[in-house]
Parts: structure tokens; C-alpha cells; sequence
């Protein structure tokens, strides 16, 4: 079943909230899984594995002894391991000073080095995990483009087009078509393709050769809306034709580009063609700060849709191992730029609006729900990356902070004073405090 199916039924707060849990409650439990199996097989038991905070909604015992339990505010989740003094973790110091030499090998705090290790960094590389197995999966269900270039599925366009599915393009308006595997050459095409209602598609149709009437290969159609866009917030859906801009017709979304570029945040009003209903839609382009190739930053304006071609390309299947390094790739991808923009947000470079707090995750939560399963799916493994990455930062009471304190620890053969432990962690939970502050603030005042 498909989530956008269910959007009638609930209220935007609830809808919003409903797909924040789900997705938080899911990553939360990958990361804490990591932790407590990593943890057993390294010998440590695990006391308590809780999914949630709180009062205790269901609980059952284990054969090992561990108690499993789902707490009643889903925000977050712990593993509650043999020797810790509560959830955050901690010294039970009177617990331990009753054990046994072989009881504190199986606590966390008086197992070995090595194993204290494996057991910490395993709450991010699980979540590195499942962001890898997700785009992996996504990759081989979309498959690869055919070549040549080959119509599947037609998308609704107002204007009539006399393409049919299975038509093998080979040229656009007496140009060869380039192969689609090469995207300077096909968008070199795309640039001297004249703006207009219809342009001449040379394709093979039934073993002969033909020219069809069709419009340009990328019309102002929205493929997808970015969550608390612009266009997310003015209504706009996927699958909408932006037929003209302030009266003016336009026949490509490069048009619809150029347009948002040069307004300078002056309100455009759109004339939106929806399944057969011609509607008008004032739109506000927001100032964003886009990451460039080179890492760095530029100031443009943005509405926030995407496009794609009028028609869905025939695809073949994508190998596994295409899938997986095309994952690697994406996971890559995601970190170096929250890393980047995170730098950028420090050094001034760009607005701290570009930091998202609790309530910008959940608002995009419910809004990629709503776009359809797959794209609630996508959002989660992007999510995951980013809790896997944030919590591999050096700050005490993450796990980056935890693998600082065992870093010492075997340079100098002995962890760190108890009063530098306490001093370290309390600065950590003040940056943590701090950033959580910082993007709920963004969250509340930037537009």
C-alpha cells in the first residue's frame, strides 16, 4: 500500500508526527541493534534493550537475560548494558564492586579495550548499513536506462504528442540523439532545442523510420517537490505542468529555471495545468544556498521542484554489484555534503537556515510519505546516514566521543579521570543542547 494513499485520513500535525516516529523509531533501532549484537558477540551482556524512553508500554525476558521493551515516547532508544549506571550509560560502581572477574569481563566497562570498541562504533556503521542495503535495493528496482533511448510510459501532458510507448528515438528536431549515457552531449543537444509547443522526433516504430510530433524532452513538468519548498507550501504537486509564468507560455523547464533564477525572490504567478484543470498559483522563490561540484557554495533562487523527461524511459535490470557501488557512491555523496555545508554553516559561508531541527525532519518526514512509499523509504536511508555520521562526531556523549576516550586510552594505558569524564561529557551535552536549539530555531524562523 502506498502512504500518499492514506494522507485523506489523517490531519497534517498527525501525519506529520505518524511518519516521524515510524522513520525515527526504525533507524533508532538499527543503531541500538548494532550496539547490543556487536556487544554479545563480543562477550558484553546487555541488560535492557528499550525502543523509546519512559514508562514501559510491552516487555518480555529473554533466554540471555535481556529484557526487550518498547517505552512510551518513541523519541530515541538506548541499550542498557550489564554494569551501567542507567540508560546514558555510566559507572554502577556499586553494582560492580560485588562482581566476579568473569562477571566484569561481561560488563562494558571491564571489558577489553578492543571489544568496548567494536561494540560503540557499530551504532553507526549499522546505520551505514541500512542506508547501503536501502539504495542498493532502490538501484536494481529502478534499473538502468535502455540505449538507444526508448519510450515506456507516456506521462499526461496538456498538449497532444504523437509518440507512442516503444518508439526508439534517434533525433530531435533533425539532430541525432547523443546516447543518454552521456550527459554533456545530451544536454549540449537540449541547448539548441528551440522553445516550442511541438518539435520533430525522428524514431524507429515498428521496424521503420519516422518523424513524430512531440514536446521538448524535458517540458516544465514536476517530477517531484521538495519538502517545505516554495512549491511544497504553495501546493503544488508532482505531475503539474507549469504551462506559463506571469502570462508568458514556456515549453521547457529550463524556461521555468531561467524564470525563478532572475526574480530575485519577486512573487511569479504560475498557470498550473493538473489532470485537465487550468489553475493559477502565485509562488515566492526562496533564496538557497546550492552546493556546487567543487564543495563549495552559491546563493540561488529556488521554488523547489524537479523535472525529468515527458515519457518514462524503458529500463533494463541493474546488476547487483552496478546497485551496490552506486550506493557507496550516494552514501559518499550525503556525508561529504552535510559535511561541507556543516563547515560553510560554521565559517559564515552560508545561512544556518540550511540546518534542519527536530521539526524540519518531521515536517519532511510527512511530506515524503505523502510524495509515496519509495520516496518515504529514500528520505529513511538519508536520514540514517546522517544519524550514523552526526553520532561518529568527536563530541562526548556520542559515539565519535566514547571511540576519543578509547583512543587515549590505548595511547596512554589507562581511560580518562573520572573528573575529566564528567567535565567532557557535560561540555558535549551542552553543544548537543545547543545544536538541537540552533535547528529548532531554524526550523521556527526561517521561511
Amino acid at each position: 500500500m502506498d502512504f500518499a494513499n492514506l494522507i485523506p485520513q489523517f490531519g497534517g500535525a498527525l501525519w506529520t508526527l505518524l511518519f516521524f516516529v515510524v522513520a525515527l523509531s526504525i533507524i533508532v533501532a538499527v543503531h541500538e541493534y548494532g550496539h547490543y549484537i556487536v556487544g554479545r558477540w563480543s562477550g558484553i551482556k546487555a541488560d535492557i534493550f528499550s525502543l523509546g524512553f519512559g514508562p514501559v508500554l510491552w516487555s518480555r525476558v529473554d533466554k540471555r537475560g535481556t529484557r526487550w521493551q518498547i517505552a512510551a515516547l518513541p523519541f530515541g532508544g538506548y541499550v542498557k548494558f550489564s554494569g551501567d549506571a542507567n540508560a546514558s550509560g555510566g559507572v554502577d560502581e556499586d553494582a560492580m564492586s560485588h562482581m566476579t572477574a568473569e562477571d566484569l569481563r561481561h560488563t562494558m566497562h571491564g571489558a577489553p579495550l578492543w571489544a568496548r570498541t567494536a561494540t560503540v562504533a557499530a551504532g553507526p556503521i549499522f546505520n551505514f548499513i541500512m542506508s547501503i542495503v536501502i539504495f542498493t535495493g532502490i538501484f536494481m528496482a529502478r534499473g538502468t536506462v535502455t540505449e538507444p533511448l526508448t519510450v515506456g510510459d507516456l506521462r499526461p501532458l496538456p498538449a497532444a504528442q504523437q509518440l507512442e510507448p516503444g518508439d526508439v528515438l534517434l533525433g530531435i528536431d533533425g539532430m541525432a540523439l547523443p546516447s543518454f549515457d552521456n550527459p554533456t552531449q545530451f544536454e549540449a543537444l537540449l541547448k539548441t532545442l528551440p522553445y516550442q509547443p511541438l518539435l520533430g522526433y525522428t524514431v524507429e516504430r515498428d521496424g521503420s523510420e519516422t518523424v513524430v510530433a512531440g514536446p521538448h524532452p524535458y517540458p516544465p513538468l514536476v517530477q517531484q517537490v521538495v519538502p517545505r519548498s516554495a512549491a511544497y507550501e504553495a501546493g503544488i504537486k508532482a505531475g503539474d505542468v507549469i504551462t506559463a509564468i506571469d502570462g508568458q507560455d514556456i515549453y521547457a523547464f529550463d524556461q521555468l529555471k531561467v524564470a525563478v533564477e532572475a526574480s530575485e525572490g519577486r512573487t511569479l504567478n504560475l498557470t498550473i495545468w493538473r489532470d485537465g484543470d487550468t489553475l493559477d498559483i502565485p509562488l515566492t522563490p526562496r533564496r538557497t544556498d546550492e552546493q556546487r561540484p567543487d564543495n563549495t557554495f552559491e546563493t540561488v533562487y529556488r521554488i523547489g521542484i524537479a523535472g525529468g523527461l515527458f515519457f518514462e524511459p524503458q529500463t533494463a535490470p541493474q546488476s547487483f554489484v552496478a546497485a551496490f557501488t552506486g550506493a557507496f557512491a550516494q552514501l559518499g555523496a550525503i556525508i561529504s555534503g552535510s559535511l561541507s555545508g556543516l563547515w560553510h554553516m560554521v565559517t559564515g559561508a552560508i545561512s544556518t537556515c540550511n540546518l534542519n531541527g527536530p521539526i524540519g525532519i518531521a515536517q519532511t518526514s510527512g511530506a515524503m510519505a505523502s510524495q509515496g512509499t519509495s520516496s518515504f523509504i529514500w528520505f529513511i536511508a538519508v536520514l540514517s546516514t546522517a544519524v550514523g555520521m552526526l553520532n561518529l562526531f568527536p563530541i562526548p556523549v556520542l559515539d565519535g566521543g566514547h571511540l576519543v576516550f578509547y583512543a587515549y586510552e590505548a595511547v596512554t594505558r589507562r581511560p580518562p579521570s573520572d573528573m575529566a569524564l564528567r567535565v567532557l561529557m557535560s561540555i558535549g551535552l551542552t553543544l548537543i543542547l545547543g545544536l538541537m536549539v540552533l535547528g529548532t530555531t531554524s526550523d521556527l524562523f526561517c521561511g
